[in-house]
């Protein structure tokens, strides 16, 4: 349930951008699409009677801020997150961030703690707190715990990797973006067999060959689509209209 307006303004919003990523992807009719979700909340596309072109077809949608975003793969998993660089209301940077700590390694925290001014500290930690969250929707899990074993490393915010109990991902791809003012967004690819148990079984194909997986895994990066409320909207009504 979504208490606040826009809230609820982007969850419609997230949810149009479902139908239309699906029918503008995978050619699907409007009326035809079915989207549910896991019991974690991870939103799926139901396409039982379908015979589709990506059968691992699957996407990711994130909001917060002034976006939404959507993201899809055709053969690994996606997560995708958003943060806005909110500034704390009623309470320090400090004392915000504090409360988060036990998510982090030590080396994370460290950088982000010693990152430079109160404003550097709030983007740092909003910059790894989005790639967590991507990491956790890809899988589909849902859950935050234990997201201190999983450790990022960058060069300046590009080369993005992870480790888990000091032992590399190397089944992993990651990006960071900034976007629009104050924004930023994280996306995570990885191999299908890391995915949680519901989520594994609305997958239609899980068991991929390594040539099959290396080329999903390396497959060349769309650049951001920007679309305004107004304009997706127009597609909506001229998809229904014809």
């Amino acid at each position: 349930m979504f208490v606040k307006m826009e809230d609820r303004k982007r969850a419609l919003v997230s949810r149009m951008l479902q139908y239309v990523l699906v029918h503008d992807v995978l050619q699907i009719p409007f009326p035809d699409i079915v989207i549910k979700r896991t019991l974690e909340g991870k939103p799926y596309l139901d396409y039982d009677k379908f015979d589709l072109r990506f059968p691992n077809f699957n996407f990711n949608v994130s909001h917060h801020g002034d976006y939404v975003a959507i993201a899809s793969e055709p053969v690994c998993l996606v997560g995708v997150d958003i943060v806005s660089y909110d500034v704390p209301q009623g309470e320090t940077t400090t004392e915000f961030i504090q409360f988060f700590s036990s998510y982090f390694s030590s080396l994370e925290w460290d950088n982000i703690v010693n990152s430079g001014t109160l404003n550097d500290v709030l983007t740092e930690f909003y910059r790894h707190w989005s790639l967590k969250e991507a990491y956790v929707k890809a899988i589909g899990s849902g859950l935050t715990g234990g997201l201190n074993k999983v450790e990022f490393s960058h060069t300046r915010w590009t080369n993005i990797s992870a480790k888990v109990d000091g032992k590399t991902m190397t089944e992993w791809r990651f990006w960071l973006l900034e976007l629009g003012d104050r924004h930023c967004v994280s996306i995570a690819r990885v191999h299908p067999i890391s995915a949680t148990t519901s989520y594994k079984t609305t997958l239609k194909k899980v068991d991929f060959t390594e040539e099959e997986y290396t080329l999903g895994l390396h497959l060349p990066n769309v650049g951001i689509v920007k679309l305004d409320v107004e304009q997706l909207i127009s597609i909506l009504q001229k998809a229904f209209d014809f």
